[in-house]
């Protein structure tokens, strides 16, 4: 029993220091691929374009619900203990430096982690990355660098409109439904707001833009077994994206937040 353990366990590691090898590997000749930036400039638009301005509606729309929810439970939690104006303080700093850029970041993985995996893995399984190669076109430099630039460039731009919305839901429910008046919660704000909270909201989104899109982009590049393949490159994507999504939101909030 503990022989077969040990086995599974030997093998489980050995295969995940192996795909994190051959990740780094994709990540460096993305980096050395950057000096061709201009020769690729209109992938890396189209790129952020469908990776930030794409993804606004969906991150508008959940943000929104997010702040709401986060303003009715600090109301409801601090009520009879606390000073009112306290729920905008939390509102806006749970917002800056967790909710907006770590729960966001879960959602882009599903939305733009899996689309980048199955759009990579269909031309893998379609022998469209060899026709590349044939031509003498890199595939990294056309498929991986652009959206990885992509990702880093505009996930910290997506996560400002997820702040500035969650921000104002939660001011919305908190001055119409929870008691708080306009002028607590902005005083709530006032006393809270550190600019270097939002650095920490912004390097974290960073990161996160270009772990997912590194993953998908890994996870198409290896994507074998056909249209099955596929299916199987777009799940492994979101969850392997979102489980380091997680363990670099310790790390970071460790290393980021000690210093305050």
């Amino acid at each position: 029993m503990f022989t077969k353990l040990f086995y599974f366990l030997g093998h489980r590691g050995a295969r995940f220091f192996y795909h994190f090898y051959k990740a780094y590997g994709y990540l460096w000749a993305a980096i050395l691929q950057l000096r061709y930036l201009h020769f690729y400039r209109r992938q890396v638009v189209d790129q952020m374009y469908r990776i930030g301005i794409g993804s606004i509606p969906l991150i508008v729309g959940l943000s929104l619900f997010t702040g709401m929810a986060t303003s009715i439970q600090t109301a409801y939690q601090i009520s009879g203990f606390v000073p009112k104006y306290v729920v905008g303080s939390i509102v806006l700093q749970s917002e800056l430096l967790e909710l907006a850029p770590t729960l966001m970041a879960l959602v882009l993985a599903g939305r733009v982690g899996a689309g980048i995996a199955s759009e990579i893995g269909t031309m893998k399984v379609s022998e469209q990355v060899d026709a590349l190669e044939s031509m003498g076109v890199d595939p990294v430099g056309y498929l991986v660098m652009p959206r990885l630039v992509a990702g880093v460039t505009m996930f910290p731009i997506v996560i400002i409109f997820a702040i500035v919305i969650a921000v104002t839901g939660g001011y919305y429910v908190a001055s119409s439904m929870m008691g708080v008046t306009s002028a607590d919660f902005v005083r709530g704000m006032k006393e809270a707001f550190r600019f270097k909270d939002v650095w920490v909201g912004l390097i974290k989104s960073t990161i996160y833009g270009g772990i997912i899109t590194l993953v998908g982009s890994y996870m198409g590049m290896e994507t074998e077994q056909g249209a099955k393949g596929v299916g199987i490159a777009a799940t492994a994507t979101v969850v392997t994206a979102s489980s380091f999504i997680l363990i670099m939101d310790y790390i970071l909030t460790r290393s980021l937040l000690k210093f305050y």
